[in-house]
């Protein structure tokens, strides 16, 4: 692995933490409080290219690859989750817009998605098919010229901002994971349709709603890639997605080390400053190891995927151990903090709701266990 980054990367997260420091931080507790979407922090992140990181030039895209999208990532993540929930679940769209493409629907959605102007979000969980994606019951029928879509995803990140949905349903019920196949479905598109949208724990500007398809017509060329083909792109889009959460969770846990670190500095207590203290000091040289380690992780996956070899491990293990450390580590900032910590005048309490998710969402830790087990055994074997 190469540790040393090139100008256009340094230069890009340069960017990214101006971005970050200027123009997310400062809104993202007012965005959770009122529960709204970023679309300013969208817009602005979309004029510096960064909404088309992955895309390639001829489509208007940076055509960067997934060591600059963790640093990237990681910079945004530590400004505001909201926002980075955003543009994560859109650089997996594009990806697989890009990857399993025809021409005319790479031509189609790719611009508008480099610009910003089309955010794309993943429609695959529901009320009974969460980790066992295999047991979803959405069905697209035949038609004479194209389907029909029915059934309810639920959890759906930037659900009824999102413009193009990437629509994961069985085209044959006998073939369990074999029968599913993705739809490009545009907001807009009659029989698509909007739920509840649910109060959550934190991650409070980004909307999570059930979608709902309800007789919902696709065309022959909404099809993406081949029928049958679903289940293999949701596996290739959890990997690249587990990258970016990953790197999300390292930015909210370096912005809460960070806040930490600033406090003890000059808070006193018994006549000196706490970070004086070496229960305190340990807690920062601990929070300091998981940080650095999470972050190797994670660039070493980014770095697999980058040269087109095999990261499915890499990937597991980066967004299990990133996202375990963001929960320990702003759970640790809050302890810091005492009493105030626990208050939302300061953002440690928003980081530490904030981390949950990330234990949950791309495959939650537990599935990211079997996986790397199952990676493990399949080349002891």
């Amino acid at each position: 692995m190469d540790f040393y980054f090139t100008d256009e990367q340094k230069m890009i997260r340069e960017t990214a933490r101006k971005l970050s420091d200027h123009e997310l931080a400062p809104y993202a507790g007012e965005v959770d409080q009122q529960e709204k979407f970023p679309r300013e922090a969208w817009r602005k992140l979309s004029e510096l290219g960064f909404a088309g990181l992955t895309i390639p030039e001829e489509y208007g895209g940076l055509g960067q690859d997934y060591v600059t999208v963790a640093m990237v990532m990681e910079e945004i993540g530590r400004g505001c989750m909201a926002t980075a929930g955003t543009i994560s679940v859109h650089l997996t769209t594009q990806y697989l817009v890009d990857a399993f493409g025809t021409p005319e629907q790479k031509q189609r959605y790719l611009p508008a998605m480099a610009s910003g102007e089309t955010i794309g979000a993943l429609c695959l969980t529901e009320s009974g098919s969460g980790s066992d994606a295999a047991a979803m019951v959405s069905l697209a029928s035949k038609t004479d010229d194209g389907y029909l879509l029915n059934g309810t995803k639920i959890f759906i990140t930037t659900g009824g901002e999102a413009d193009l949905y990437i629509v994961y349903a069985k085209t044959d019920q006998g073939k369990k994971h074999k029968g599913i196949s993705a739809f490009l479905v545009d907001k807009g598109n009659p029989g698509l349709s909007f739920g509840k949208k649910e109060r959550k724990m934190g991650y409070g500007g980004s909307p999570t709603r059930e979608v709902i398809f309800d007789g919902c017509a696709v065309s022959e060329a909404g099809l993406l890639g081949r029928e049958g083909e679903g289940f293999t792109m949701v596996m290739r889009g959890l990997d690249h997605g587990r990258i970016t959460v990953g790197a999300a969770a390292l930015g909210i846990a370096q912005a809460a080390f960070d806040a930490a670190l600033a406090y003890a500095r000059q808070r006193v207590q018994f006549g000196r400053a706490i970070a004086e203290f070496q229960g305190i000091q340990w807690k920062f040289a601990d929070m300091a190891m998981l940080l650095e380690a999470s972050r190797l992780m994670i660039y070493q996956a980014a770095f697999l995927a980058s040269q087109k070899q095999p990261f499915t491990k890499a990937a597991s293990m980066a967004k299990c151990f990133a996202t375990d450390t963001c929960m320990k580590v702003t759970t640790e900032a809050v302890q810091v903090f005492g009493g105030y910590g626990y208050m939302k005048d300061y953002p440690v309490e928003r980081h530490m709701r904030d981390a949950k998710i990330l234990q949950i969402v791309e495959g939650t830790n537990e599935i990211q266990r079997n996986v790397i087990a199952r990676e493990l055994l399949r080349k002891a074997i």
